[in-house]
């Protein structure tokens, strides 16, 4: 991901063809050692491309990906609502608990954020 950030750095700074020399500067200006494979692959895949038809082609491939809540949603039956009725109440007493527990702890520490 650093090597795509520096491609993308070096594309902002007006360099149209960023090489690994540029991706090198960029990264060890920040102290980075420069991975020569990592930074050789970047730039011969993106070489040539317009990078916003690169993130173009990104956003549909992600666009088409299942998220995560999706499958929890599945699992459960589709139905957000407890069907036993009384099921959610004794969670939301648990929540409770616990933040409670959370602030006693900051104060048992002796400080607080704005103190």
């Amino acid at each position: 991901m650093r090597y795509v950030a520096s491609y993308l750095l070096a594309l902002l700074g007006g360099n149209d063809n960023p090489s690994i020399g540029d991706l090198k500067k960029i990264l060890e200006s920040v102290g980075i050692e420069l991975d020569k494979e990592r930074a050789e692959k970047v730039v011969s895949e993106l070489k040539g491309k317009k990078i916003d038809d690169v993130i173009a082609q990104g956003n549909t491939k992600l666009a088409s990906m299942p998220a995560g809540g999706a499958v929890a949603v599945a699992a459960s039956g589709g139905s957000g609502a407890p069907t036993a009725g009384g099921s959610a109440a004794p969670a939301e007493e648990k929540k409770e608990e616990k933040k409670e527990e959370s602030e006693e702890s900051d104060e048992d520490m002796g400080f607080g954020l704005f103190d």
